[in-house]
């Protein structure tokens, strides 16, 4: 089946298929599968394209870069065996299964389950994929588990969130697992950070901008001496942020000659602090995430911009302000303030040849716009 991008692509696959005899559920099935194929290689790449999915199996999945770091994890801590519990559609396992590991994978969802086994396949005897509850998984012989609690209604289409509690397995039967043996759990990067443990390591990962997950470590899977950090990927090069606790922000001060956009993995691990000292920089204003620094440094911790000039925040004045420099073309940030970029950009009416970016916030009760330029 040739790759599906578009509108077009799905007429007439749609039509060559009906063309041949095929019935309209098998067209609809394929075509489906095609879809999804294309949608799934930003997080598999050419694998998709021998890969089956669901829409919520695809959505959840994480992406195989990531999955590949999750299991040179296990391999790196001596473990041979590990069992995924609540495996969705495979991918995690795929990158365990990659790595020479032997994976026991396990959903609750019995066409989930058929589709990772279908996925991982190509592994043979050294992947088991069985259909079940992970409370019910035989752990027998494993050396260490691998979890991504369900956080969504079930199905196979596109799915809405639940509350924690009605999460499966539940957090607490997970931490009382990753009490026995060593675990790592896949969350959601905003969980209440009040129901982390004391004695996990909370490692937030994001990808090419997108804070993407929560993972946290118990026993032999855990850094000494790690409980906070911040893995940030960038056009396949990661970058790591390691702390034992929380960093204490450095205080905030006048807006220098930079301005500083900590990555959002930084952010959720609360590591802005060591982030503003390895930059010479302060905090902008103590309740926002932005630094201001006047040293020509960056990192790939932060998105960093060049201060141009401070502009008039009413929207008016501002529009003006933005012809007479004859920018056409504008980047929005915002932190601090209720403002639609998209909404801003129309009531504008930016015409010119320029580009540039515009950081809206707060500091202290004023409102700020700062005209910059991306480092």
């Amino acid at each position: 089946m040739p790759p599906v991008d578009s509108s077009d692509d799905v007429a007439r696959a749609v039509t060559r298929l009906r063309r041949d005899g095929h019935s309209p559920d098998l067209v609809s099935a394929v075509v489906g599968q095609a879809r999804l194929r294309t949608r799934a290689r930003p997080k598999f790449g050419e694998l998709a394209e021998r890969m089956l999915f669901t829409r919520a199996g695809l959505e959840q999945a994480t992406r195989l870069p990531i999955a590949a770091r999750h299991a040179a994890r296990f391999r790196d801590a001596g473990f041979a065996h590990v069992a995924d519990l609540g495996c969705g559609i495979g991918g995690d396992a795929l990158g365990l299964a990659g790595l020479g590991l032997r994976v026991t994978a396990v959903d609750a969802d019995e066409i989930t389950a058929g589709i990772a086994a279908y996925n991982l396949a190509p592994f043979g005897a050294d992947v088991e994929v069985r259909h079940g509850t992970a409370e019910e998984a035989d752990l027998e012989g494993v050396d260490a588990a691998w979890l991504d609690p369900a956080r969504r209604t079930a199905g196979h289409a596109e799915t809405t969130r639940t509350r924690p509690e009605d999460w499966s397995p539940s957090l607490d039967w997970v931490f009382g697992l990753a009490r026995r043996m060593p675990v790592g759990v896949k969350l959601g990067p905003g969980l209440d950070r009040e129901v982390i443990p004391d004695d996990v390591e909370a490692q937030w990962v994001s990808a090419d901008g997108s804070t993407v997950e929560l993972v946290l470590w118990s026993g032999a899977l855990a850094r000494e001496g790690v409980r906070r950090a911040a893995l940030v990927i960038r056009n396949d090069r990661a970058h790591e942020l390691t702390a034992e606790t929380d960093a204490a922000d450095e205080p905030a001060r006048e807006l220098g000659a930079y301005v500083h956009e900590p990555d959002g993995a930084v952010i959720r691990a609360r590591l802005i602090g060591d982030v503003a000292r390895s930059l010479e920089a302060g905090m902008l204003d103590e309740h926002i995430a932005y630094l201001t620094s006047d040293a020509a440094l960056t990192s790939p911790f932060v998105s960093t911009f060049r201060v141009r000039e401070v502009l008039p925040a009413e929207v008016k004045a501002l529009g003006k302000s933005l012809r007479e420099r004859d920018i056409g073309r504008l980047e929005i940030k915002k932190r601090g303030v209720d403002v639609d970029p998209a909404a801003l950009r129309t009531r504008l009416k930016l015409r010119g040849s320029a580009s540039a970016t515009l950081l809206l916030t707060r500091i202290g009760n004023k409102r700020t716009a700062i005209l910059a330029d991306r480092v």
